[in-house]
């Protein structure tokens, strides 16, 4: 039987991974722009020049190493702003909407976390997500309940509902806590070492890294798995 009572996991590049949807955001952009000049009174510019001067700029604000939450709807709104288009908080809310259903449809499911979940769930091990994610929490859990991966999982936790994100203890604790898992009996599964090792270790937990999809590959004595296939060997 496994040793652990709990693992939770990373969200992105450990469950999911995704290509950057280019083309469908333009389609959500072009179709918004209509609206966007009607709110302006300006013609709206091109669709890929919406994406160059304010989509890609966010991408930032969600690999922020800041332990404090962005509040994203804000910096959203600022970052069209700055872009010199002035909208009214209704619409922008609606675009962001839109954007994040596209990438709802973008996020796949990576080979061997059904797999796993199932696999855990068979011997009584909880399992929670775990992840910083800026975006507002019911649009992160729509996302969760349309790649299917909520129906396998006992908690959802992303930073954007506590107001820190990894590795930030608080993180940790209110995903623990949703699972009734006491640290010590629990095992942390990520792609980064910082969030998702010392982090984790830090707050008491075990921890592995996977790296199938990680950006960078652990150094030194972090102990790693190349699938989550593997989970069973470091339970």
């Amino acid at each position: 039987m496994p040793q652990a009572s709990a693992v939770l996991f990373d969200y992105g590049r450990t469950l999911v991974t995704f290509d950057y949807p280019t083309a469908d955001l333009r389609g959500v952009v072009e179709r918004f722009r209509p609206r966007i000049a009607a709110a302006t009174g300006l013609p709206a510019p091109a669709a890929d020049e919406i994406i160059e001067r304010v989509l890609l700029p966010l991408e930032q604000v969600v690999e922020s190493p800041s332990e404090d939450e962005v509040p994203y709807f804000e910096t959203f709104t600022a970052a069209w702003r700055n872009a010199g288009i002035e909208l009214p908080r209704e619409l922008l809310y609606e675009i962001l909407d839109a954007e994040q259903r596209v990438w709802d449809q973008a996020a796949r499911v990576v080979d061997g976390a059904v797999w796993a979940l199932g696999w855990l769930g068979e011997r009584g091990v909880k399992r929670a997500i775990c992840s910083n994610a800026p975006f507002p929490p019911a649009m992160m859990r729509r996302q969760v309940e349309t790649n299917g991966l909520a129906g396998l999982v006992d908690a959802v936790v992303f930073s954007s509902e506590v107001g820190r994100r990894k590795p930030a203890p608080e993180v940790y604790a209110a995903t623990l806590a949703a699972v009734g898992v006491a640290a010590g009996d629990a095992l942390f599964v990520g792609d980064r070492v910082r969030e998702d090792y010392d982090g984790p270790r830090a707050a008491g937990m075990r921890a592995v890294i996977c790296t199938a999809h990680a950006a960078d590959r652990p150094h030194g004595e972090v102990p790693t798995i190349e699938s989550l296939r593997e989970l069973p060997r470091v339970l």
